[in-house]
């Protein structure tokens, strides 16, 4: 099996994160269980700083907190010194309860509404990344009748195609997201922007994909940025102070996966922004990026307890767990591969392959295709690698099933920070017909 971060196997011949018995987390904490290792988390975001650091660099390291958001998880990004991207009013609600400095917020999104904006100007955060015309106008519009000044960033479609899944693929030029940077929208924002009194028009921004494990997309991403920069400094006296080149750094999930390191994405950034600016004789600006899965993912692990089980002669053995695509739509939504163990038994032989079934009445709710395995039974313990991204963030209450509780682990203690739905929760919202 593969150790991610402070996992490993105990004493007790138990799986253990972040030196606490996961077995005995289910029995605290029940099951499924959201189980997320602090201290890799503070790992990777200090491993994004730190090259900056190193090498002397202006930049912002912001947490994507789509990925997953959480009142704890956003003071845990504020404690590593970083920066904030949220995409609603919701996220940005979450930030603002959390104490997150407002200065270090980042709003995101296609179709951001008046009220959003207009929370995200009461509350003063430090950028908005503008998406469209729409948005551009709107905006424009709120900060006249409130005589604010906002700084933004436009959001760029470079035409770069990252390889990776074609529903997160989001750089190139048939794309929902942002103004295209080869025919002349692009231009056009930023004409419209630098009119604008109520903006300070920071820079740029784009976002190539998710799940990237080389950093060739984000280099061609940078040039074709950094030339438009150069042309606008000529043409319209623009000087782009930050190049936001948004996230999509990959994680490893199972063994196919071979992802880099956080120091050599950002290495491979800074030179060859470095050099671009250089042979434009510009002035460097600010570099911006924007990690989620990278900080999150491999850091959480999902504990289930097996149910029950099905054989089909000649063709395959399920074993169900108590969860399912209710808490990790993942699989279903992208075809998405994990890797998996007993927690109960992690160093025993694997004698079967079996497929893991979720309980939702649903023939698509499968979470691991032939997954090597030991002889179960029922209540043994299943602990899935990799799901702290888009596990608890996408999770949902598909045939009205709670969802889980949510744990940090660190130096032995258990931290529960977000309780386990009750059914109680399931009715709060819903009023009776008469």
């Amino acid at each position: 099996m593969y150790f991610y971060g402070t996992t490993g196997v105990n004493g007790k011949g138990n799986l253990e994160i972040g030196g606490v018995d996961a077995v005995e987390l289910t029995e605290q904490f029940g099951t499924p269980l959201y189980v997320y290792d602090v201290s890799l988390m503070r790992e990777r975001a200090r491993g994004f700083k730190k090259t900056f650091e190193e090498q002397n660099i202006k930049a912002q390291v912001a947490y994507a907190s789509k990925a997953f958001s959480t009142i704890a998880m956003l003071q845990l990004a504020e404690e590593e010194g970083l920066s904030l991207d949220v995409v609603s009013g919701g996220e940005l609600y979450t930030a603002i309860a959390a104490g997150f400095p407002a200065e270090r917020i980042h709003f995101h999104g296609n179709n951001k509404s008046r009220e959003e904006l207009e929370m995200a100007l009461d509350n003063k955060i430090g950028c908005i990344v503008v998406d469209n015309f729409y948005e551009l106008d709107l905006l424009k519009t709120i900060c006249q009748e409130k005589d604010e000044i906002i700084c933004i960033l436009l959001r760029v479609t470079p035409g770069i195609e990252a390889h990776t899944h074609d529903y997160i693929l989001t750089g190139q030029e048939d794309s929902k997201f942002g103004f295209d940077l080869q025919n002349g929208q692009a231009e056009q924002a930023l004409v419209s922007a630098l009119r604008c009194k109520h903006f300070d028009v920071l820079g740029l921004h784009c976002h190539i994909g998710s799940q990237i494990f080389e950093t060739t997309g984000f280099l061609l991403a940078a040039e074709k940025i950094v030339s438009k920069m150069n042309q606008w400094r000529n043409t319209l006296n623009f000087e782009a102070k930050v190049l936001n080149l948004g996230g999509g750094f990959g994680i490893r999930y199972t063994s196919e996966d071979e992802p880099l390191q956080p120091s050599q994405y950002v290495s491979e950034i800074i030179k060859e922004v470095n050099r671009l600016i250089q042979e434009n004789s510009m002035t460097m600006p600010e570099i911006w990026i924007e990690p989620g899965r990278s900080l999150v993912g491999d850091a959480g692990t999902t504990l289930y307890r097996i149910g029950s089980s099905k054989e089909v002669p000649g063709v395959r053995k399920y074993l169900a767990v108590d969860g399912g695509m209710s808490d990790n739509i993942r699989p279903a939504l992208y075809q998405a591969k994990y890797e998996a163990v007993l927690a109960n038994r992690p160093l025993a032989e694997n004698t079967n392959k079996v497929s893991i079934a979720g309980k939702c009445c649903e023939s698509g709710d499968m979470l691991i295709w032939d997954l090597p395995l030991p002889e179960t039974e029922e209540d043994d313990l299943l602990a899935v690698f990799c799901t702290g991204a888009y596990g608890y963030s996408m999770a949902n209450n598909y045939n009205r099933i709670p969802r889980p509780a949510v744990v940090f682990v660190e130096n032995g203690k258990a931290t529960l920070v977000v309780k386990r739905e009750t059914y109680e929760d399931l009715l709060r919202l819903d009023l009776p017909l008469k």
